[in-house]
């Protein structure tokens, strides 16, 4: 998860220290990573202690789905502007801020009394993580000289892989212990103490920078979107449980009509002060138009996916928390591989060819889940689901890592900054479109009346159904990825300075929603 606040700053070059006894900015590296990780076990930990959260507070699926979407939402909504305020005013000042809100809002989330509560807290939790996540890289570039960034951003390839495989398992394990009779709530309030002491380390030591020639904070950009954003997700996610009321289809149309205000906006801010939030002249850029496309769409078809499959193995089967988290593991696993030679072997010899493939083998995933979830029905063992997941988290590999490079590959430099951020948000909107949708292909075809009985066989036949609907969105994934580079070139050259604007180290934490379960 990145913002354009992460690329350009090498500006602040006189905070760069290249001293190698000078052991503080290691304490710093420890630090921000520390912040990314929470932020990432934070998003992945919470689907896997929904069961438990919905009987402990009496949560309606709209609940559950507003709980990871609300989080979604917030985060995309913040991104861009967060990596801005620190160009403004401190990246360590917003850092700091960042992580203190994170903190608070993970307290609130751990001692909410109700639904209701949970929801507006994790909608706080997304917008403190946007203030503190887009700091990271742009702390690193400003801390590290260019020789040493190589073996910074590969750390952070370890922790994101750490991140797939421990937020699962970590939050089963906190579920399933019900520490002092807390179910749920230890998930949360695990942060604090790993906060509290991110904060009081940060201040000692993080070096602050700012960038010299921060752009303008486009607030009017940011409330358009989300403005958008809300009349569109609200009434899907609503709908069902309303009845679908006239008004949502109002607000569905209405939103389209936001979009286009935003449009019309951000062209005539770009012309009067050249800090428009969203760069339109980006879409002139074919690759990149259609990488923003594959972005969002792989977005909701991974929102969809990872809920459901959530619902599926808890509420439809009756697993615990822990049998659902090390049912995953394999999935993690094979993303992490995938990802890695993807990069390093596959991607320079075949280029676009592997992020299709990728689609296809996710694909190839999917209809092996559907067919294996009607054979077995409710005797399906985890073993016998490690096959498509393995197949489908090589198929994700194969994309998430090289993705962003090839998105870029053809973007001018000066504008790679805005284009990373711009790529990252797109990804979380999907996924808060996509958590949106759950109402529509689960719950749409789930009666509102079932027997006990009913509910195991329901919820499998609504998995299968759903998963015909991410195997769709993937096949229209793999259609636009024509539009792709066929061999991605390096969107940057040149030496110290081509390190500090390529966006290419940015692709792991972009990725952090897509990752795990």
């Amino acid at each position: 998860m990145t913002s354009s606040a992460s690329l350009p700053s090498t500006a602040s070059g006189p905070t760069v220290s290249s001293d190698p006894s000078d052991r503080r900015r290691w304490f710093a590296l420890a630090i921000v990573m520390t912040a990314a990780f929470m932020d990432l076990v934070d998003v992945t930990i919470v689907n896997i202690a929904i069961p438990s959260i919905k009987s402990d507070t009496g949560a309606s699926f709209s609940s559950i789905q507003w709980i990871t979407a609300g989080y979604a939402l917030a985060f995309a909504a913040g991104l861009i502007t967060g990596g801005r305020l620190g160009d403004i005013y401190g990246r360590k000042r917003l850092f700091l801020i960042g992580i203190g809100g994170f903190t608070l809002a993970s307290a609130l989330c751990g001692f909410a009394a109700n639904p209701e509560m949970l929801v507006a807290s994790r909608i706080l939790q997304g917008g403190t993580a946007a203030l503190m996540v887009p700091q990271v890289l742009s702390i690193v570039h400003a801390t590290f000289p260019a020789h040493e960034r190589g073996k910074v951003f590969g750390l952070f390839g370890a922790i994101v892989g750490l991140g797939a495989v421990s937020g699962p398992l970590l939050g089963a394990l906190l579920t399933e212990w019900n520490i002092a009779g807390l179910e749920w709530r230890p998930i949360f309030l695990i942060n604090l103490p790993v906060g509290i002491a991110g904060l009081i380390l940060g201040r000692k030591f993080i070096t602050e920078s700012k960038a010299p020639k921060a752009l303008r904070l486009d607030l009017i950009g940011v409330a358009l979107v989300t403005l958008a954003l809300l009349m569109l997700i609200y009434p899907l996610t609503r709908g069902r449980e309303l009845g679908w009321p006239v008004w949502g289809y109002v607000s569905m149309v209405g939103s389209l009509l936001v979009f286009l205000v935003l449009v019309v906006f951000e062209r005539k801010k770009a012309s009067k002060d050249g800090s428009p939030l969203v760069e339109l002249s980006l879409f002139r850029v074919k690759s990149f138009a259609a990488g923003i496309a594959v972005q969002l769409t792989f977005g909701i078809g991974l929102g969809i996916f990872f809920l459901v499959w959530t619902l599926y193995m808890q509420m439809g089967l009756g697993w615990s928390e822990l049998r659902a988290g090390t049912t995953g593991i394999p999935f993690s696993v094979a993303v992490s591989f995938a990802a890695g030679i993807s990069v390093q072997k596959l991607v320079p010899r075949f280029g676009r060819k592997v992020l299709q493939a990728g689609a296809l083998l996710m694909i190839a995933g999917l209809l092996l889940y559907i067919w294996e979830s009607d054979r077995y029905g409710m005797g399906i063992t985890s073993w016998q689901m490690a096959l498509p997941l393995v197949v489908m988290g090589t198929g994700m590999g194969l994309i998430v890592a090289p993705l962003t490079d090839a998105v870029l590959s053809e973007v001018p430099k000066e504008h790679s900054g805005s284009a990373s951020g711009l790529i990252n948000t797109v990804q979380q909107m999907g996924n808060a479109l996509g958590l949106g949708l759950v109402s529509v292909v689960f719950f749409g075809s789930i009666s509102d009346r079932l027997a006990p009985q009913e509910v195991g066989p329901a919820f499998a036949e609504a998995f299968q159904h759903s998963l015909w609907w991410v195997a769709g969105v993937l096949v229209v994934i793999f259609l636009v990825m024509f539009a792709l580079p066929a061999r991605p070139r390096q969107h940057v050259e040149g030496g110290d300075e081509g390190m500090d604007t390529v966006a290419e180290p940015e692709v792991e934490l972009g990725k952090e929603p897509a990752l795990t379960p």
